[in-house]
């Protein structure tokens, strides 16, 4: 079987290809290996391979990881759901939350940004898949949700985050990770200058180069790295 190094170069591979389709260069897309279902042996072999950004789902288990490898080059990831109880210890271990998706996260976010006198880099999780089962807001009335959102002065929005529907096929995801870049760039026009909103992190192992073709900045990929 391929080590996780020969899968590093194989997707970074397919990433550059998938970049020079969409008219932008590979450097363009940062490559997250999601690293929530590995140990220390595969993570330490993905460190080994160049992969300085590294996602988790869950807090306790970004914790530990985080504890192990405490080289500063390594950028970690909160790439699924954060309950509100487990901001203060995330936050100061994270470089970038994918996740926010619910105003009452917003709102404890920007509860323990003040008080700690920090900025937080976030992505706005949107369910373009309108999956009831998903997190995220939903597309209907986002525009008003978005508005409050940057409001918030210790929340540095970078931009947003979905994922395809679990039953979509190909032409559902390509249309799914379209409309999140075409609500990007409906926000995009009105936005305060302080607003970039130049992340879109989208696509996962099975579709991660369709997503690129799309827009995507930030692509989440684990089984791809360690099958």
């Amino acid at each position: 079987m391929p080590s996780i190094t020969e899968n590093v170069a194989e997707v970074r591979s397919k990433i550059a290809a998938a970049a020079t389709r969409s008219g932008r260069r590979a450097e363009d897309v940062t490559l997250v290996a999601v690293s929530k279902y590995v140990g220390a042996a595969e993570i330490a072999e993905l460190l080994a391979a160049g992969c300085r950004d590294l996602g988790e789902s869950r807090p306790q288990t970004l914790w530990e990881k985080a504890a192990q490898f405490t080289d500063p080059a390594i950028r970690w990831h909160m790439i699924g759901h954060l309950q509100t109880n487990k901001i203060e210890r995330t936050l100061p271990l994270v470089s970038l939350i994918h996740s926010l998706d619910r105003m009452q996260l917003v709102n404890e976010l920007q509860k323990y940004a003040q008080k700690k006198n920090v900025q937080i880099p976030a992505l706005v999780e949107v369910n373009v898949s309108q999956d009831a089962a998903k997190d995220g807001f939903w597309p209907e009335g986002f525009e008003a949700d978005f508005a409050a959102i940057i409001k918030q002065p210790n929340l540095k929005i970078c931009g947003l985050m979905c994922m395809a529907g679990l039953h979509s096929d190909v032409p559902d995801v390509r249309r799914e990770f379209a409309s999140l870049r075409e609500l990007r760039d409906r926000l995009q026009k009105n936005c305060p200058p302080q607003v970039q909103l130049d992340e879109l992190s989208m696509g996962m192992s099975g579709d991660y180069e369709i997503a690129i073709e799309e827009g995507a900045t930030i692509v989440r990929v684990g089984s791809a790295l360690f099958e």
